[in-house]
């Protein structure tokens, strides 16, 4: 089995190094803007790498889970045609329904009443649209979603809420795209099709455990994207800005762009407190804490964002004063 997975981690690895010969000489590039952490033109697109891994796990280790592996295809190549060519806002989001009314199939929703496929809806698409906001600066994607991914390993290695080669091969895909991305300056950028896929992707496992266990605190492994894209929005909203133009509000860009830490620091950064959140909530569910204390916990991360925004906002003024 440790041999089958190398395999594929060689076989991923030569797939990225073919994209980068491909998207170099088919001009798929990504031009800094007034969003953009970066500054110089680099490949755009390398996280088409997640999807091709779900693709060989799918392919390689039995075809599980087929409704989610057609609605990550179909989100994937809409995500894809957006990098190159940007694509109207109406097919996006019609593509975007259908693979995540997908998802919802495979996820046994078919029983549930509407009100819920609605609630599932909004927070897919939600964490989709949170998680492509969130990918800014190199290595940002690759180290939060491993960190991610780690603490679901963990738990999955009771409840087997999904076939562990899915997670060990996604993992796989982050490492070979971290060789390129997680580096001062970055051969390639995930794009569209890679962090919208990879947020796919980790919604499907997450939501996967957390209707094995009957335990919705395993949210919590995501909760620090959650808590920085949910106060981002609420903070442009109270300031009347428009929270579909491209900014650079969050905390991460603040750090990257006015403080001038280095990208990797800060993706480790947010990387390691997830991992200390993740623990912190496994904790909780080890000595069966009450459903409060894991709402408080959210509480709590959330004034310890606001302050340090607060912080890093003040000094960046004060500073340019």
């Amino acid at each position: 089995m440790y041999l089958l997975y190398l395999l594929h981690f060689f076989l991923l690895l030569f797939l990225m190094w073919g994209y980068l010969k491909i998207a170099n000489r088919l001009n798929i590039i990504d031009k800094p803007n007034e969003r953009s952490s970066h500054t110089h033109i680099t490949i755009r697109g390398g996280g088409v790498i997640f999807p091709l891994a779900a693709l060989l796990w799918f392919f390689f280790f039995g075809a599980d889970f087929p409704f989610f592996i057609l609605g990550l295809t179909l989100i994937s190549i809409i995500s894809f045609i957006d990098d190159r060519l940007t694509i109207s806002t109406k097919p996006r989001l019609v593509v975007h329904l259908l693979s995540v009314a997908l998802m919802l199939v495979e996820l046994g929703f078919s029983d549930f009443p509407w009100y819920v496929w609605i609630f599932g809806f909004v927070l897919i698409i939600g964490w989709l649209n949170a998680f492509n906001f969130m990918d800014g600066i190199n290595g940002i994607t690759t180290f939060y979603a491993l960190s991610v991914l780690l603490p679901i390993w963990y738990v999955n290695r009771e409840y087997a809420s999904v076939d562990p080669s899915l997670l060990y091969l996604i993992g796989l895909s982050l490492i070979v795209f971290a060789f390129f991305n997680a580096r001062r300056k970055a051969k390639t950028f995930a794009g569209d099709v890679g962090s919208i896929s990879m947020g796919f992707i980790l919604a499907f496992i997450l939501i996967s455990l957390v209707i094995e266990t009957g335990q919705w605190e395993y949210v919590l492994f995501v909760s620090l994207y959650g808590i920085d894209a949910v106060l981002t929005i609420a903070q442009r909203i109270i300031r009347k800005e428009d929270i579909f133009k491209a900014h650079r509000f969050h905390l991460y860009q603040y750090l990257a762009n006015e403080v001038k830490c280095s990208h990797l620091s800060v993706s480790t950064i947010y990387a390691l407190l997830q991992l200390v959140v993740s623990g912190l909530a496994l904790m909780l569910l080890q000595i069966g804490a009450p459903s409060w204390a894991f709402i408080l916990l959210l509480i709590v991360l959330g004034f310890i964002y606001l302050i340090l925004k607060f912080i890093v906002f003040e000094k960046h003024v004060a500073h340019k004063t």
